[in-house]
């Protein structure tokens, strides 16, 4: 704790005491770039793998990066994060971000007695039933990190048709004023794949035109 503590400290006085005038601008209002969905693996830093800075992203976290259908998750407050996100801040992209090693797609892989002490993990999990199905009736021939690797990416798609079903999101793609995007982070490598509808598949994200391969990122002021 005592850690967390003096990260505070030092974000007051080194960070935010020298960029006084950015943090004053966001005081006035949020206008983010995308919506981010993503687990809430402590291992993941989303503005750290997209390098960006305060008021770029709108993030969303849970176990599983899992998006409960719409009407199926009464009281939670995923659907309520969607449409703010859409309807009021008019974020012009939606990514659903899962990553490997996921602790929660193992578990949905898993036979089920880990989680027989888990009534609340156990019902969150349901919302990602179709994966589970898929897996079962698609992947037999996989085992180890391989079939968990399958699973996070297959997770990944049904998200996204999940995601499909809030009537925002719905208004957002018939007015095609909106982009749904599916990433799966690589912990291993930091690379991070995008699924290609139009092969089927995920692969690398494209790079840049004129960016090199070895092109030292830009700093971003929350790893100074």
């Amino acid at each position: 704790m005592q850690k967390l503590v003096n990260g505070v400290h030092n974000f007051q006085r080194g960070i935010f005491g020298s960029q006084r005038e950015f943090f004053q601008k966001l005081v006035d209002g949020q206008r983010p770039m995308a919506l981010f969905i993503t687990c809430s693996d402590s291992r993941i830093l989303p503005n750290l793998i997209t390098q960006t800075e305060p008021g770029d992203l709108f993030i969303m976290r849970n176990a599983g990066n899992i998006i409960p259908a719409h009407g199926g998750n009464v009281g939670g407050g995923e659907a309520a994060t969607i449409e703010f996100a859409v309807s009021v801040l008019g974020v012009p992209d939606v990514i659903v971000c899962g990553h490997t090693h996921c602790g929660a797609m193992k578990a949905l892989l898993g036979p089920g007695e880990g989680l027989a002490d888990m009534p609340a993990t156990r019902k969150w999990l349901g919302h990602a039933a179709a994966t589970r199905q898929i897996m079962r009736d698609k992947y037999t021939h996989l085992e180890g990190e391989a079939l968990l690797t399958a699973c996070v990416e297959e997770n990944v798609l049904v998200q996204l048709e999940n995601l499909r079903t809030h009537p925002v999101i719905a208004a957002g793609l018939a007015r095609k004023a909106l982009n749904l995007h599916g990433w799966v982070y690589k912990l291993a490598t930091g690379d991070v794949f995008a699924f290609n509808p139009d092969e089927g598949q995920f692969a690398p994200l494209p790079r840049p035109r004129g960016v090199p391969a070895d092109a030292t990122p830009r700093a971003s002021m929350l790893s100074i």
